[in-house]
């Protein structure tokens, strides 16, 4: 069964971001139980700032799970990546990501790892990026196999990463990696940029996919923008996904219209029987 979560975000500097919610686990977790959400999706500051405890009772109460948790912040906070030119950098992004992997392995949710795959260019050549990117994905994986989830990677539009923008391009890439716990978290808005044909690419993926991102065109709710959503409904239904559809989304008109715009699609097209 495929499963609904929107996005929380816990970062003040990614106030303007692509989240439902902002700056408030509690309140997060309430609005999105109000809306019909299974799941919630965090983007927190760092592992150390969050109170497991208290992240389970929120879940608890407010009937939820956790869908996945964000590392972006090593990124935006720190400026770490997985391709830094710098060991000592590459050995801190490692340490951020993998504390993150932790944490959410604790509640049977994996790690995304966005923005921190980072990118190739000056110093650093296209082929010694992905060198250290698989250096660091054959190190991670095995560390989220362990708490039994996968580590989700995201190929990301041309405006953010170099490294992989299609689906295509990881999928290759993930067959060059030890490790087989890594899988693809495949964001409709970035694919909307690069993919001919998002039901075809999200049919390449099949069981690389491990996490969807729920997002129009224009990173609006599904059904704000131009995106075709029938097509790949369809598709994420024959090739058997049974992960999250998550709201990684601008809070436009409001974050409750956003939500309430992306439950009405949700049911609309995955709905229960």
């Amino acid at each position: 069964m495929i499963r609904s979560a929107i996005t929380i975000c816990l970062v003040p500097e990614a106030a303007a971001g692509p989240f439902v919610y902002h700056g408030n686990l509690a309140s997060g977790c309430a609005l999105a139980s109000a809306a019909g959400f299974d799941a919630v999706e965090i983007f927190p500051p760092d592992a150390d700032s969050l109170d497991g405890f208290e992240l389970r009772r929120l879940l608890r109460e407010n009937r939820l799970e956790l869908a996945a948790m964000g590392t972006g912040a090593g990124w935006l906070r720190r400026k770490l990546t997985l391709t830094d030119p710098d060991s000592h950098q590459r050995m801190c992004a490692r340490d951020f990501i993998g504390s993150v992997i932790d944490f959410a392995g604790g509640f049977g949710a994996p790690a995304i790892i966005g923005s921190m795959q980072g990118r190739w260019g000056g110093s650093v050549s296209k082929e010694q990026a992905f060198e250290w990117l698989r250096e660091e994905l054959d190190q991670l994986g095995p560390r989220a196999h362990a708490l039994q989830v996968p580590l989700l990677f995201e190929p990301l539009n041309r405006y953010e990463s170099n490294l992989f923008n299609t689906v295509a391009d990881a999928v290759e890439f993930l067959g060059t990696l030890r490790t087989r716990n890594v899988k693809l978290l495949c964001d409709l808005f970035h694919m909307n940029i690069e993919e001919v044909d998002l039901a075809a690419a999200l049919r390449l993926a099949g069981g690389h996919l491990g996490h969807v991102h729920f997002a129009d065109s224009n990173r609006r709710a599904i059904g704000m923008g131009h995106t075709a959503m029938a097509p790949i409904a369809d598709t994420l239904r024959q090739i058997g996904y049974t992960g999250y559809v998550s709201a990684e989304i601008l809070p436009t008109p409001d974050a409750r219209a956003a939500a309430l715009q992306t439950i009405r699609s949700f049911r609309q097209f995955f709905p229960r029987k």
